[in-house]
């Protein structure tokens, strides 16, 4: 693939270089893309600085304009999805249901409205005004509907951006850029490629007044002193150890399904997947089998293959990662009731992997896997099942899974995590929600009134009583 190029100030955009996007379903060297440089980095944040003005003014503008994004971005969704596929890995229908997550992230802020907020007595109103510039980085996993979770909002609010998707993905948010070019005004978005440094110069830069990241929460932390220099704003959406406890009620036939792709959807890259499910005693061995039966039946292959359930793993240090830790598991007693290994063929496949006999204190129990295995650890008493699932540093998401939904509700409110979903993971990522983690899940929310919020600073306005 070829022909990409970053958006700058409203135009197309060459980099000081290139790099190579290697496609994961291969190993292979596919396309190149833009290596953004200091100098670029310096004219997108002066575009974004000089659109700010003329945009932050006309809301009803700004709103029109999100609903042509929107519009544009599904049209585009025929060329933009086998870009996403190359050279993220997911399969097609999966990259178009990406897209589509867009698209309504986009026309969600759109259509919001917020109501005027006015003291009690009637004689100040406070006023949310945009920050500025954002600068906003984006993951690998889901680089455009994660980017809209950003775009979305920020835009809404009156703020300009400049945009950085992971050099691991970088091409399918340049041709998004390049899409949107044609509907918003000249410096109001855009998108810049690049590796190591160009997150942390754009974390360093004077110009933004907020970073909004998306990652892992080594790299969150490093964005957070960063941005502490500057006193910049931050929205963290960091890592999960997300765990999903099963009571003794349960019936492991019925959950099975729905729990097996709460933690393997997009091959387990998901910050909110489940990460470890703890089961009872009794329900242990079937439940284990139930999962590995599921994980035996899936169908791995290229993502443009037909019938592809699962593809590659994105990248080879996180397929190394993925080999390690189940590795390590398997070295400690574990056992794999399904999976446990690398598919030999070229790429970054790996077995859908199932293990049992693992326990708190092994890595893939006390780390974020990230990837297509999960361990399933036996418990004798609910209190301490809770106890283990919230003695983390991380606190994103959790499931808890049950005939009862009152029972079931009563376990969910001693988690402390950011979001619990009964018989369901992850079932209120939704647009009109807030999202984030406690403790090393993050900083701030997406999503809802609350996300666009986050892209605002507060004014009172106090009026005249002459």
């Amino acid at each position: 693939m070829t022909g990409f190029a970053m958006t700058v100030d409203g135009a197309a955009v060459p980099g000081a270089g290139a790099f190579d996007v290697v496609d994961p379903a291969t190993g292979e060297v596919f396309a190149q893309a833009p290596d953004c440089g200091a100098d670029r980095l310096d004219q997108a944040m002066a575009a974004a600085s000089a659109a700010f003005p003329a945009w932050r003014r006309d809301e009803k503008r700004r709103r029109a304009l999100l609903r042509e994004a929107a519009d544009a971005l599904r049209a585009a969704a025929g060329r933009l999805a086998p870009i996403l596929t190359a050279e993220q890995g997911k399969p097609l229908k999966d990259a178009h249901r990406e897209i589509a997550t867009a698209v309504t992230w986009l026309r969600y802020y759109a259509d919001l409205d917020l109501p005027r907020e006015v003291s009690q007595d009637g004689s100040a109103e406070v006023i949310r005004r945009p920050l500025g510039v954002v600068a906003a980085i984006t993951p690998w996993n889901f680089p455009i509907a994660l980017a809209a979770w950003k775009i979305a909002p920020a835009l809404r609010a009156g703020n300009t951006m400049v945009l950085k998707p992971s050099p691991y993905t970088p091409l399918t948010t340049l041709a998004m850029g390049e899409t949107l070019r044609a509907i918003l005004p000249p410096g109001v978005l855009n998108v810049i490629s690049g590796r190591d440094p160009l997150g942390a110069l754009m974390t360093a830069h004077p110009v933004p007044r907020k970073i909004s990241f998306t990652g892992s929460t080594a790299t969150g932390k490093r964005v957070a002193a960063a941005a502490a220099e500057d006193l910049k704003r931050v929205t963290l959406e960091l890592g999960g150890n997300d765990p999903a406890i099963v009571l003794d009620d349960a019936d492991p036939g019925q959950i099975a399904d729905s729990l097996f792709w709460s933690a393997f959807a997009n091959n387990g890259q998901v910050c909110l997947a489940v990460k470890r499910v703890y089961a009872p005693e009794r329900l242990y061995a079937d439940l284990v089998e139930a999962l590995a039966a599921r994980a035996r039946s899936v169908r791995v292959d290229a993502g443009t293959a037909e019938g592809a359930q699962l593809g590659p793993i994105n990248n080879r240090p996180q397929y190394e990662r993925v080999a390690g830790l189940v590795g390590d598991a398997l070295d400690r007693g574990a056992t794999a009731a399904a999976g446990g290994r690398p598919i030999d063929r070229p790429g970054y496949f790996y077995q859908p992997t199932i293990l049992s006999g693992a326990s708190d204190g092994t890595r893939i129990v006390d780390e974020e896997q990230f990837g297509p295995a999960l361990p399933v650890i036996a418990y004798r008493d609910l209190g301490e099942a809770v106890e283990r699932a919230n003695g983390t540093t991380y606190g994103l998401t959790a499931s808890v899974w049950s005939p009862d939904p009152d029972r079931a509700a009563r376990v969910a409110a001693e988690l402390d995590c950011g979001q619990v979903s009964i018989n369901a993971h992850g079932r209120g990522v939704r647009p009109d929600l807030p999202f984030g983690g406690h403790k090393w899940s993050g900083l701030g929310v997406e999503n809802g009134p609350w996300g666009l919020y986050g892209y605002t600073e507060l004014q009172v306005l106090v009026g005249n009583e002459s």
